[in-house]
């Protein structure tokens, strides 16, 4: 369930968010940028709605997404190997 404090999130953001962590699906250009913490590509790749979004976007994954799926380029490359692996299983 959405909570408040993420209701200024597009849906679809949220959505490509959970498809990261549940299947290492890989997010696009600008979700990639803000999970591997590349805070100047990422506010350069988002689109309107996902800009004013930023800091929402930004607690969601803090607050709602194992650590160890962000904070580099080299834990989003595991976190994807990881679940793809998983998922093969």
């Amino acid at each position: 369930m959405m909570k408040d404090s993420y209701k200024n999130v597009p849906n679809r953001t949220i959505r490509s968010i959970n498809n990261y962590v549940t299947d290492g699906l890989v997010p696009g250009d600008f979700l990639t940028a803000v999970l591997e913490n590349k805070l100047i590509e990422a506010f350069s790749r988002a689109d309107a709605e996902n800009l004013n979004a930023m800091e929402d976007i930004v607690r969601y994954i803090y607050n709602e997404i194992p650590m160890d799926a962000w904070g580099s380029e080299d834990e989003v490359e595991k976190w994807i190997e990881l679940r793809k692996k998983k998922n093969k299983e």
